[in-house]
């Protein structure tokens, strides 16, 4: 393909995208396709000759969007809110026409110094002090591992450069809450830890780390010989957004010598509005934070934010420093390739920059305040409704339910059925699409606010809509 042909097909995509996002309203939110659907529509061998491209704006019409769960549709209420601003769209387009590579700054000192401004403009939005220092990693799960791995290097006094994790005689112990993200026991068993010395701490009524028996259980392991050595807080769990106690946890982090890690990955995006803050009071203590961007706050997948108190530790622990990747620079620069897992790194940045200048911060916050409106609305409507119970508070933008008929109420394989009939329905209407759970054993629907079109008309058309399949289901 030449520039010529480039610029014709880069045109026509860029139409077929607006397009698509004019009219994605028409479209089932959850794709329709059953297994092997897709797949039987591509030939079982490559093209031996240049097919070329014209016809490729057909094959996406034909085989692909049948597959496509439209996680920007505005009855989009599953999983996350996984927004692409179209700002972030034309920045992942410059990304991958540039094809730079920012493993170090002399590879593309535009890749790490746009990095570099980008990353403190997110650390001044959220209101965090001077004291962190960002870097932009792939997903949350990776930074939750580099997270532990800095952790266990802390505790053991750099293991790594000895006989690793074998060769200590105390085990190293990791504590979170029994809701929080797969990613952390993940994290915990990658970087060598082991199941046995992983801790989830049971929850309270609102589904938050009990303080009392994350205390109780590091007292246990010091008498038992073991070393506490991280404790991961969740700001927003995965089924309920519920908030741990941050501030009362980095106290007794602080106390027992722990590595403190906060999980925001999701709810971080909301404290780019001061009003939130106070859910994740005590954040300046931690060791260091990660929230996506790319979830709620509208950065295309992926670019996940991670915040380090000590940067310095983080390099210790990634930094490797072969002769072939020398530069005069290093002394004077940061080299990204040492504060993370991969060695090459796309110019993610771009991302975030685009997204920051074309809505501004104000324009950020006026957009997570209307999700959160919408988030009470929907709160009230349950409340106010005969039969619909709320399983956990709303913090921030979702909500979580079920329908509770009186002659189910004693039943709980009858209410999950009967509350999985509601969620298929409201799916299968091609109208919204909304996440099944299980919360504690009980069945529930998770409703989650905060794709980038949803307005207070689909809140109220969703309600609707659940009413509906309630009566009938």
């Amino acid at each position: 393909m030449d520039t010529h042909e480039f610029r014709r097909l880069g045109h026509e995509l860029i139409d077929w995208i607006a397009t698509y996002r004019d009219n994605i309203e028409t479209y089932p939110v959850m794709s329709p396709a059953q297994p092997g659907e897709i797949s039987g529509k591509l030939p079982r061998i490559p093209p031996q000759k240049s097919e070329g491209l014209d016809a490729i704006l057909g094959d996406l019409d034909r085989i692909v969007m049948p597959g496509i769960t439209h996680w920007n549709h505005p009855g989009f209420f599953a999983y996350f809110p996984s927004n692409s601003s179209l700002s972030s769209v034309l920045a992942d387009l410059v990304c991958a026409g540039l094809g730079s590579q920012g493993m170090s700054w002399q590879t593309s000192p535009a890749a790490t110094e746009v990095e570099d401004v980008v990353m403190d403009w997110l650390r001044q939005m959220l209101g965090l002090s001077e004291a962190f220092t960002g870097v932009i990693q792939d997903t949350a799960s990776t930074a939750t591992f580099c997270a532990l791995l800095c952790a266990r290097e802390k505790s053991s006094a750099f293991s790594q450069n000895r006989g690793g994790l074998q060769g200590e005689s105390t085990p190293l112990i990791v504590y979170a809450s029994d809701q929080g993200h797969s990613s952390i026991p993940k994290a915990a068993l990658l970087a060598g830890f082991g199941k046995d010395h992983l801790r989830l701490i049971p929850t309270d009524e609102n589904h938050a780390l009990r303080l009392e028996a994350l205390e109780a259980a590091i007292q246990a392991d010091l008498a038992a010989g073991l070393k506490p050595c991280a404790l991961v807080a969740a700001i927003g769990t995965t089924a309920t957004t519920a908030m741990d106690p941050l501030e009362a946890m980095a106290a007794l982090a602080q106390k027992y010598g722990l590595w403190l890690h906060v999980d925001a990955a999701m709810a971080g995006t909301a404290m780019i509005c001061p009003e939130c803050r106070e859910l994740w009071a005590g954040v300046e203590v931690a060791d260091s934070i990660v929230l996506n961007p790319h979830k709620w706050m509208g950065t295309g997948f992926d670019l996940t934010a991670y915040f380090v108190r000590d940067p310095e530790h983080l390099i210790r622990v990634m930094g490797t420093n072969p002769s072939y990747l020398h530069t005069a620079q290093d002394g004077q620069v940061r080299n990204l390739r040492d504060w993370g897992i991969p060695l090459g790194r796309r110019f993610r940045a771009l991302k975030l920059w685009f997204l920051i200048r074309d809505q501004g911060v104000e324009g950020l916050q006026t957009r997570i305040r209307r999700d959160l409106a919408n988030a009470q609305w929907l709160k009230e409507q349950i409340d106010a409704a005969p039969h619909w119970e709320r399983m956990a508070p709303v913090d921030l933008q979702t909500v979580c339910i079920r329908h509770v008929p009186l002659e189910l109420k004693a039943d709980e394989l009858a209410l999950k059925e009967h509350n999985l009939a509601i969620a298929d329905a409201i799916n299968q209407s091609g109208r919204s699409y909304l996440t099944p759970s299980v919360l504690k054993g009980q069945q529930m629907i998770r409703v989650s606010i905060g794709a980038e079109a949803t307005e207070r008309k689909h809140l109220e058309a969703l309600w609707a809509d659940l009413q509906l399949a309630a009566q009938e289901n």
